[in-house]
């Protein structure tokens, strides 16, 4: 009498005889023995697992939590079954020993900035390894690692400082670039009051020179008569004064004679 065994799509059955493995099947219909013979079903589709929170100490002795999750699949249904125990947690404990060493090489800081790099390492250790199991892993990617709760407050602290450095040297920086847009608009708006009075200064000074050598040309173009109406003018604003004693040249006095104002202005004084 036979049993009917049904081997599952991406599925092998392993075929036991009285507790001993005997032959492979595939997928599909299949008779045995019952009693005397027994199937055993292996998947080859790819399984998840997901490796809990662990500990992983860096090279600079900071505890580390590490979650990992990985998938694999059965490549070799016999020695999956038969050459191991639980060839699974094998893959586990492979896994698990590659990664502290890895980490454990690693500072704290490098190791929580690089996890993409450790994801290659770890794959390229297990890799060859796992195959001894009958398994290949597909996929390993660390999903989290997390500093312990002492070490992420010192870290906290640590940000915190750098933070407050940060803000401390940009208000230093603001303050000094402020500084120097004021000094650089009070030395602009002095040079521009220097600039501004020396230009009125040199605007007088060809106002000034002009002036005297249009009165220069004006002389240059005069007669004696210009000079003794201006000796006159002088002579006779000095003789209206309270002190109007004049000591003058025998010559001047006789050339202010042939004046006629000059003259009348003369005797007038010596008639009183």
């Amino acid at each position: 009498m036979f049993g009917i065994a049904i081997v599952k799509q991406n599925t092998q059955g392993l075929i036991e005889t009285l507790g001993k493995y005997s032959r492979t099947v595939e997928a599909g219909l299949h008779l045995y023995i019952p009693l005397v013979q027994h199937v055993r079903h292996v998947s080859l589709a790819m399984q998840p697992i997901l490796l809990q929170k662990y500990s992983v100490i860096t090279s600079d002795n900071a505890d580390v939590q590490a979650s990992v999750s990985l998938n694999y699949h059965v490549t070799d249904a016999v020695k999956y079954s038969y050459e191991n125990t639980n060839s699974e947690e094998s893959m586990i404990q492979l896994v698990r020993g590659h990664l502290r060493d890895i980490i454990g090489r690693l500072e704290l800081n490098q190791a929580l900035g690089s996890t993409s790099n450790i994801n290659a390492q770890l794959a390229a250790a297990i890799g060859d390894l796992t195959g001894l199991y009958g398994i290949n892993v597909d996929r390993v990617n660390i999903d989290e690692l997390t500093p312990s709760p002492e070490i992420q407050k010192a870290m906290d602290k640590q940000l915190t400082a750098d933070r407050e450095r940060v803000a401390t040297i940009a208000r230093a920086e603001g303050e000094a670039r402020n500084i120097k847009l004021t000094t650089d608009a009070k030395n602009a708006a002095l040079v521009e009051t220097a600039q501004a009075q020396a230009t009125a200064t040199r605007t007088k000074a060809d106002a000034e020179a002009y002036r005297i050598e249009k009165i220069r040309q004006a002389l240059s173009s005069v007669d004696d008569k210009y000079f003794r109406d201006q000796s006159l003018l002088a002579f006779s604003k000095l003789a209206e004064g309270n002190n109007n004693l004049v000591v003058m040249d025998k010559d001047d006095i006789t050339e202010l004679g042939k004046v006629p104002v000059a003259k009348e202005l003369w005797d007038a004084g010596k008639n009183k």
